[in-house]
């Protein structure tokens, strides 16, 4: 090797990802990880970054009580096989790991457990695709740093809410894999009571189509963006519940809730926060400030009222709030 080689920088970025050494991995292992699903968005549409460009982006609303688990078990043969059958996303991510790794040339089998309805906005797809990349990563004794987590996930679905993130609050570039923006800090306090129409039906993603937003609605994002970080740093619930429900009447111009009206009389009936929904997925949600009196039982009162008005797969679920939660 000559002087010249000896002080050549090495490679940082392989396939779009960086690397961050030629590894000396341990050999592979059985893996298991967890991934949460969520219920849809408190903010979705398009967004400038530093230099005026647009991209699509969305403000998660985690909902850590469903999760799915996967398992990967390494095998020295190329391939990827799932079970259940046909999980192709997850396969990809798991390839994509091993090649992210260093470790292109293994395979392995994923076992994927998950109770997450698919189609109606729980990023049922995407918990596991992260569940599998963390899997993976543990099966080579490696932990990634939640950016790459999220990257990966995108290359593997094309696009991917920001499950790796957990419950940090941010504006994540969903078909690109990126944060837009960090709001430095956590959610508000929040009580959320979600629930969809008993006869919706699930929501094909892959076949559906982009929403193209008008000037003015891009120009309401832009403020909505400002007030959902000042809703973070103010920890104010009802600022990012106007915020949601502003996103949730423009996401009706695209992909329409046959209730919606009735859950936002409902939502100002009970001085709700505001009103969230999946948008791609049938998800409704009426957010509660959690630190106001009474907050959970009023969020009792509203699944009751839900219940009772046929609606299905009423839950009610806290983001950042302290104390049980009995329903």
């Amino acid at each position: 090797m000559s002087k010249l080689d000896k002080g050549k920088a090495k490679p940082v970025v392989r396939n779009g990802f960086p690397v961050t050494e030629s590894r000396e991995h341990q050999p592979l292992s059985v893996g298991t990880a967890r991934a949460s699903a969520h219920h849809g968005e408190l903010l979705q549409g398009v967004f400038e970054d530093g230099e005026g460009r647009l991209h699509r982006g969305l403000i998660t609303l985690p909902l850590s009580s469903q999760e799915s688990t996967v398992t990967f078990w390494p095998r020295e043969e190329r391939g990827i096989r799932t079970r259940p059958e046909n999980r192709t996303k997850a396969a990809r991510a798991a390839e994509l790991t091993l090649g992210h790794l260093g470790l292109g040339g293994k395979g392995g089998d994923l076992t994927i457990e998950s109770a997450i309805l698919i189609g109606h906005g729980y990023g049922s797809s995407t918990a596991d695709v992260t569940a599998t990349i963390r899997a993976v990563a543990a099966s080579a004794g490696t932990i990634l740093r939640q950016s790459t987590v999220g990257r990966l996930a995108v290359a593997a679905e094309g696009a991917s809410d920001a499950i790796a993130y957990q419950d940090q609050a941010i504006l994540f570039a969903h078909r690109e894999g990126r944060p837009i923006e960090y709001f430095g800090g956590e959610f508000p306090p929040l009580f959320a009571v979600g629930f969809r129409g008993a006869n919706d039906q699930p929501v094909d993603t892959l076949a559906m189509r982009r929403a193209r937003y008008d000037s003015e609605e891009i120009e309401t994002f832009r403020t909505l963006r400002g007030l959902a970080c000042r809703s973070v740093r103010l920890q104010d619930p009802i600022l990012l519940g106007r915020v949601a429900t502003v996103s949730a009447c423009i996401s009706q111009r695209h992909l329409p809730k046959a209730h919606f009206d009735t859950v936002l009389a409902l939502s100002q009936w009970f001085g709700a926060c505001g009103v969230q929904v999946a948008h791609s997925g049938t998800l409704i949600g009426i957010l509660l400030d959690a630190n106001a009196p009474k907050a959970i039982s009023r969020a009792g009162e509203i699944a009751k009222t839900a219940m009772d008005a046929g609606f299905a797969d009423v839950q009610v679920f806290s983001l950042n709030a302290e104390g049980a939660l009995r329903q």
